[in-house]
């Protein structure tokens, strides 16, 4: 199926708005690796992508509370029809309580894993520090 021309498409660091249709958003997002697979993130970047993961673990949460709800849910009569269908709606909210446990699990490990980044970044960039001052002062 073709994309009409002119729709928007999905574009990493771009954030949808309501009141305009992109807003950009710090960080690079990852510029290819010439020697081989993989990205590398400058440190603006790690931090929004450890922020955007966790927010969105943290998004997952506050849907538990009315999935919880649905997996519940009570019949709203004694009749066959009412309990089978809130037998129905309690497998369904049952399901949505493990996929959204799942993906939680899924977007904090993520952040750990951009958090365990920034650390050896971080690190990198001691060791850096730490060469470069121990080097001769020159003659001025």
């Amino acid at each position: 199926m073709a994309v009409p021309e002119g729709s928007p498409t999905y574009e990493p660091g771009l954030r949808w708005s309501e009141v305009d249709r992109f807003r950009p958003s710090g960080g690079s997002y990852g510029t290819p690796v010439a020697q081989g697979a993989g990205f590398k993130y400058d440190e603006a970047t790690l931090h929004e992508l450890v922020k955007e993961w966790s927010d969105l673990a943290v998004e997952y949460k506050n849907d538990l509370i009315d999935a919880h709800r649905i997996a519940f849910a009570q019949p709203p009569g004694l009749e066959y029809a009412s309990g089978d269908n809130a037998s129905i709606t309690r497998q369904s909210g049952e399901a949505l309580v493990e996929a959204l446990n799942q993906r939680i699990t899924y977007c904090e490990n993520m952040a750990k894993k951009y958090l365990a980044a920034l650390g050896k970044y971080a690190t990198a960039e001691e060791h850096a520090t730490t060469v470069v001052n121990q080097q001769p002062k020159g003659i001025a």
